[in-house]
């Protein structure tokens, strides 16, 4: 890969270089390297991490002061709101009354109004209706569901280091895939696949660490080394780490080239089962994109520009790598894994 720097010297440098990639097929095969040994054991920890049964909800601003959010949370149909003074707050999805869904009650001062008979609900609770607790991190809104997640409660949520919110852009892309959070995670553990499954996004990618068993939990990360793609020969090369703060969630973080700091957050949350009693997990990616470069602080006012963009690159990668997430749970499920 060609070389780069990220000091003080170079800070105003275009970070493009021109790509030096071999043609898709002759590209060195990474499937000695991707162990599934190694895959599997990684995933293992990560699944021991407590997540102190706080699930992502949804991106922050999908949930409004207009009216509700639901989305049912392994298997708990859950409605999310904020009160007038922008506060997030979270509940149960079926009104106590007759089951009504709140999903599509009304908002009227803070205050959740069933559409079926006008009950009032709010954070409070009442008679047989306790809300959740919920939090707003500023890019994510999550929901804490203890009879869910059955471990010892956190007060918050295991929220990953991420640059100051003010000076970056963040987007939330969410997909769905019939699956298991752990499919998705066990995707995100194989960096190797990147320029083989994606080259139109990715090359010359190589795995400068993997963690072994046994690593300590902060040793325990990958260290990649890509480019970006912007065009079939010019790109953006960097170096990420990949590591797991909870079960159910992968980051990436950008530790050296264009973008240092910057983070892709993935996150599994369990839903429904489908018609056919199949899991289905949503994918829920928050992209915090950063960068000491002047031009980029003066794109900031500029984000809403940006973000649909962010949004469309990741739910491309993520159309190919839920279909690899759910073969992977089809070949579980049916005792045909390989790993």
């Amino acid at each position: 890969m060609v070389g780069f720097s990220n000091g003080s010297s170079t800070r105003n440098a275009l970070p493009l270089r021109r790509l030096r990639a071999p043609d898709w097929a002759r590209q060195e095969g990474t499937w000695r390297a991707a162990r599934p040994s190694l895959i599997a054991a990684a995933l293992k920890r990560a699944q021991a991490r407590p997540s102190g049964n706080w699930f992502v909800l949804a991106g922050s601003r999908e949930i409004g002061r207009n009216r509700p959010f639901s989305r049912t949370v392994a298997g708990t149909e859950v409605v999310a709101w904020r009160t007038e003074d922008g506060a997030l707050h979270a509940g149960p999805g079926a009104c106590p009354h007759l089951g009504a869904p709140l999903g599509q009650a009304a908002l009227d001062c803070g205050q959740l109004v069933c559409r079926w008979h006008g009950l009032r609900l709010d954070e409070r609770g009442g008679p047989w209706w306790t809300p959740f607790p919920a939090c707003d991190d500023g890019v994510l809104a999550w929901v804490r569901l203890d009879d869910v997640g059955g471990e010892q409660p956190l007060e918050c949520p295991v929220v990953p280091r991420r640059p100051p919110l003010r000076d970056s852009v963040s987007e939330v892309a969410t997909a769905t895939g019939v699956c298991e959070p752990e499919d998705v995670v066990a995707n995100r553990l194989d960096p190797w696949h990147g320029s083989w499954f994606h080259p139109y996004s990715f090359a010359n990618l190589g795995v400068r660490r993997a963690p072994e068993s046994g690593s300590s939990e902060e040793d325990d990360f990958f260290e990649v080394v890509v480019s970006f793609r912007l065009s079939r020969r010019i790109g953006v090369p960097v170096t990420a780490t990949f590591h797991c703060p909870d079960p159910r969630t992968v980051v990436m973080r950008i530790v050296a080239g264009e973008g240092t700091g910057s983070v892709v957050e993935t996150h599994a949350t369990p839903l429904e089962n489908d018609s056919s009693g199949r899991p289905r997990t949503a994918v829920i990616e928050a992209t915090v994109a950063y960068s000491q470069r002047p031009g980029f602080r003066m794109a900031l006012p500029a984000a809403g520009v940006l973000r649909p963009l962010m949004r469309r690159v990741a739910l491309r990668l993520w159309s190919d790598d839920l279909a690899y997430a759910e073969r992977r749970y089809e070949l579980r499920s049916t005792g045909r894994f390989p790993g």
